[in-house]
Parts: structure tokens; C-alpha cells; sequence
């Protein structure tokens, strides 16, 4: 892609994920992620109306009458997107193909971020680690991220999201609110990992999909492509039978991603490609901020 079309591609995107960050997810962004991590700051004279489970007891014991521990908020976060950019993020059969979602997604977060003065850092992963971008603030910076993943083709097939969690825990140690951001066709068991990165940060898992990965269309005997894998074969799509068992593959897929993320005690939210997107973003801030 040249630099002047490069650019131009940016500022759309700019343009349209700013307007939408102003006008629905400012004041869900704050009130979903600030304050999540809060800090010790000091101790007070227990009062009526206090949380007891804040009471310090050693001061406590110590004084012979109730303290309780005060804490501050963390102003200052850093957002991190972990991005599976293998092979399949490319597929698209509707509005965008689910790299295009991805893009959006991505803006809109960086963006709310900037708008709320953190830092937004990104790491790129396939069947391993590709690209490292580190948390910084402002607008040039989230800018730079959306022109890297614009530009970003990996150089492994495959997708190890287990990997890429491992390198998130091991790089940043400071307490961050993460977005992990894939179509989650991964045959790693990653959800260990995601557990123990969910207790030392704040984690969010957004799948994306195209309607096509949902609802088999009719198109007679067509040979299907899986881009993970390489391998190709001859479905019969007109079969009634084959596009109801593709249907129901991908409803236990589902279903079993969200029992996995529970357990794991991770919000989560499935984005399709068909731009109807916004609806289930906001519902994911809006669940987090009650």
C-alpha cells in the first residue's frame, strides 16, 4: 500500500471511530475501566456507612478502636491490545472482513484511551509473537498502532493465543486493562493462561465473526479453504444436513467459549462483521459499568 493511500485509509478510520467513541462509549469507558484498580493510600477512623471488609485490622488491633483502609483510583492506566492476526482474520463475506472489524474495534479503544489520557500499547500475534508496540499516550501514538496493523501480515501460520498471553504477563507487569481481540480458532488450551493473566490485570476477550462462519449460504459444491490449517475440501452446501451441522458447530463453539470465559472470569463480547457491531461493544461497557 502506498504512503498516500496508507494515510488516507488512517484518517477515514479516524474520523469515523472518533465520531463514534464522542458520542457512545466516552462515558461508558470510564465508568467500565477507571477505578479498577485502586491503590492504598492511607487509614481512617472507621464511620457508620464504611465497608467493613476494608477494616484494617492490625491497626485496629493495634489502637484498640475500628480503622479502615482508604484507597485512591488509578488515574493512570495502560491499555493493551493483544491482536491474533493469523490467517483467518481475513475472512469477510458481509460488510468488512473481520481484520477490517478488528480495525475499527482497535480505533475505537484507542481512541477512548487517548480521550481519557492512557497509554495504549499493542502486541501482534499469529503462531507466536510478531510485533511488540509499547503502552505510550496520545493521538500520533494510537495512530502509529492503527497504520501497523493496516500494514501487518504475519510471518507464521497458525495462532497460539497461549503464546501471545504469555508474553503479555511476562512484559507488562504494571496492572492494565487488555483486550484480547481474535476469531478465537485456536487449538491451544489458552484459558489457564488467561486466568492468571486476568488476576494480575483487567481482561476483556472480544470474538469477532462473519455471518458466513455462522450460516452456511447456499452455493452448491464449492471446495472450502481453511486458512489455519491450509487444508482444503468439497462441501455440499445445498445439503440441508450439512449447513444445519455447520450451524450447530458453531452455536457449541460459542456456547463453549462462553462457559470458558466465565470461568476464567472474563468479560466477553462476539462482534460480527455484518456492522452491527456498536450495539454489543456498548453492552460489553455498559455490563461492566454496573
Amino acid at each position: 500500500m502506498e504512503t498516500k493511500e496508507l494515510l488516507k485509509k488512517v484518517r477515514e478510520i479516524e474520523i469515523k471511530t472518533r465520531g463514534l467513541t464522542k458520542q457512545v462509549f466516552s462515558g461508558e469507558y470510564h465508568s467500565a475501566f477507571k477505578g479498577k484498580g485502586m491503590t492504598f493510600s492511607d487509614v481512617k477512623n472507621y464511620q457508620y456507612g464504611d465497608d467493613v471488609r476494608n477494616i484494617d485490622w492490625n491497626v485496629t488491633a493495634r489502637f484498640n478502636e475500628p480503622f479502615v483502609k482508604v484507597f485512591e483510583e488509578e488515574r493512570e492506566l495502560s491499555v493493551f491490545l493483544v491482536l491474533d492476526l493469523s490467517e483467518s482474520i481475513n475472512y469477510g463475506t458481509r460488510v468488512k472482513s473481520k481484520k477490517e472489524l478488528m480495525l475499527e474495534v482497535a480505533a475505537v479503544l484507542a481512541f477512548s484511551a487517548v480521550a481519557n489520557n492512557d497509554k495504549i500499547g499493542a502486541i501482534f500475534i499469529s503462531n507466536s509473537v510478531e510485533k511488540y508496540i509499547p503502552p505510550n499516550k496520545g493521538r500520533m501514538h494510537a495512530l502509529m498502532i492503527l497504520r501497523e496493523l493496516i500494514l501487518f501480515k504475519p510471518e507464521k501460520e497458525g495462532t497460539n493465543i497461549k503464546e501471545g498471553l504469555r508474553y503479555f504477563r511476562n512484559v507488562v507487569k504494571k496492572r492494565s486493562i487488555c483486550f484480547l481481540i481474535s476469531d478465537f480458532y485456536d487449538e491451544t488450551d489458552f484459558f489457564e493462561g488467561l486466568k492468571i493473566a486476568n488476576s494480575k490485570h483487567d481482561m476483556v476477550a472480544i470474538r469477532l465473526f462473519d455471518y458466513a462462519e455462522k450460516e452456511l449460504p447456499k452455493l452448491g459444491l464449492i471446495k472450502m479453504f481453511d486458512a489455519e490449517s491450509k487444508k482444503k475440501r468439497w462441501v455440499n452446501t445445498n445439503s440441508k444436513k450439512v449447513r444445519e451441522k455447520y450451524r450447530m458447530q458453531f452455536n457449541d463453539n460459542e456456547k463453549q467459549l462462553v462457559i470458558k470465559f466465565r470461568k476464567a472470569g472474563v468479560d466477553y463480547a462476539s462482534l460480527s462483521t455484518d456492522g452491527k457491531y456498536l450495539a454489543a461493544l456498548n453492552r460489553l461497557f455498559l455490563t461492566r459499568s454496573r
